[in-house]
C-alpha cells in the first residue's frame, strides 16, 4: 500500500490511543474542575448557569410526593371497588424498513455512536457529583485533596482505558461532546485547568487530525440538537426503542463499574 495514500494499521491504532487519551484525561480532569466551590461552600448553583446534563438531573431529582401521589385512588360503586391510577403513556415502536441515502446513513451512525458513548459521559457526571460531595464532606485541604484526586484518576484509567480502545474516532468525538454536555466544559479547557495551556494545546493539535475541535462547545440547541433529542429519549426511556426500530435489534450493553452509577 501507498503511505500517501493509506494509513498504516499500526499508525491508525496509535492515533486512536491518543484520542482515548485525549478522552481518558477529559474524565479525569473532570473530577478536579467540577463544581468544586459550590460543593465546598455548600451554595447551589444557579439555574441560570448549569450545565445541560445538571439540569437534566434536577428535573429528575424525585419531588415530595403528596398521599394522593403515594396511594392507589379508588371510588366504591355499589358492592365494587373500583380502582384509579394514571399510567404514563408508551410508545410502540415498530421495525422501520432500511432506510438510504445520506442523512439516513448519518442518523443512523449517530444513534448507534450514541448508544456506545453516552453511558460513559453518565458516569463522569456521577463521578464529578461523588468527588465534590467527598471533598465537600470531609473538608479535604491541598494535599489531601491533590493525594484523593490522584487515585481517582488512576482508579479511572485502570478501569476505563481497555473499553475506550475500542471507541472509532467519531465515536471519541461525540464522547467529548457529551463529556461537555454532562460536566459543562469543553474539553480544551478542562485539560488546560487541571495541566496547563500546553498540554491543551498538544492535544487540541492530536484532535485537528482527527477533525475534532476540543475547544468547541456543546450546542444543544444549535448543531448538537441531534444529540440533545437522543438524550431526551434516553431519559424518557425511549431510547431503546427508536434503536430497535432502526437497527431491528436491541441497543449494545456497555459495562459501566456500579460505582460510577
Amino acid at each position: 500500500m501507498s503511505s500517501g495514500k493509506f494509513i498504516n494499521l499500526q499508525t491508525f491504532h496509535d492515533k486512536l490511543r491518543r484520542i482515548t487519551h485525549i478522552i481518558l484525561i477529559c474524565l479525569a480532569a473532570a473530577t478536579a474542575t467540577g463544581e468544586v466551590l459550590h460543593a465546598m461552600t455548600g451554595e447551589r448553583p444557579d439555574p441560570a448557569i448549569l450545565t445541560t446534563g445538571q439540569q437534566a438531573a434536577q428535573r429528575q431529582e424525585p419531588q415530595r410526593q403528596s398521599p394522593a401521589d403515594l396511594y392507589m385512588q379508588f371510588r366504591v360503586e355499589g358492592q365494587d371497588t373500583v380502582y384509579i391510577a394514571e399510567l404514563p403513556p408508551a410508545r410502540v415502536y415498530s421495525k422501520l424498513p432500511r432506510q438510504k441515502g445520506r442523512e439516513w446513513r448519518k442518523y443512523y451512525r449517530l444513534v448507534h455512536n450514541f448508544s456506545k458513548t453516552y453511558p460513559y459521559a453518565l458516569a463522569a457526571r456521577h463521578l464529578v457529583h461523588e468527588v465534590d460531595s467527598t471533598i465537600a464532606a470531609d473538608n479535604l485541604k491541598r494535599g489531601k485533596r491533590d493525594k484523593y484526586i490522584n487515585a481517582k484518576q488512576k482508579e479511572l484509567f485502570d478501569d476505563f482505558e481497555q473499553p475506550m480502545r475500542h471507541l472509532t474516532v467519531s465515536q471519541g468525538a461525540l464522547l467529548m461532546k457529551l463529556i461537555d454536555r454532562e460536566i459543562g466544559k469543553s474539553s480544551y479547557f478542562i485539560i488546560k485547568d487541571y495541566k496547563n495551556g500546553m498540554a491543551a494545546g498538544f492535544w487540541q493539535g492530536i484532535a485537528k487530525l482527527f477533525g475534532t475541535d476540543l475547544k468547541k462547545p456543546y450546542e444543544p440547541e444549535g448543531e448538537d440538537r441531534p444529540i440533545e433529542e437522543l438524550v431526551e429519549l434516553w431519559e424518557t426511556g425511549q431510547f431503546e426503542g427508536l434503536y430497535f426500530s432502526l437497527f431491528w435489534k436491541y441497543p449494545p450493553n456497555i459495562e459501566i463499574p456500579s460505582k460510577y452509577k
